[in-house]
């Protein structure tokens, strides 16, 4: 799956594609894409082909956030999770600061 997503991401011209292994961080998924489109509706674009190409592939379930505004988009393909931001957007959260392995060890309060 997650190579038919960066395939698709290319395809639709997603720039600053970066993806994030969760393996050992969490349960939620194997992996994080985060990815960027140019304006609102770039955004909306790249998401709609991501969309319906898990759709053609046989991916059910699908959870999709965000599309009215186009700001940031999740869709969750259970093993993967896809978030497409705008650049503005993507700046301000930041998540691969966040999730990437650049992140300090968590430490227990006692």
């Amino acid at each position: 799956m997650l190579s038919s997503i960066l395939e698709t991401l290319d395809d639709a011209k997603a720039e600053q594609t970066v993806v994030i292994d969760l393996t050992g961080k969490t349960t939620l998924a194997d992996a994080m894409v985060i990815t960027t489109g140019r304006v609102n509706r770039h955004v909306s674009a790249i998401s709609d082909q991501v969309i319906e190409m898990l759709k053609q592939k046989g991916h059910t379930g699908l959870r999709v956030e965000g599309q009215p505004h186009c700001d940031w988009v999740l869709i969750d393909a259970g093993d993967v999770i896809l978030h497409v931001f705008r650049p503005e957007v993507r700046s301000f959260y930041n998540l691969e600061k966040m999730w990437g392995s650049d992140r300090p060890a968590e430490r227990g309060v006692s």
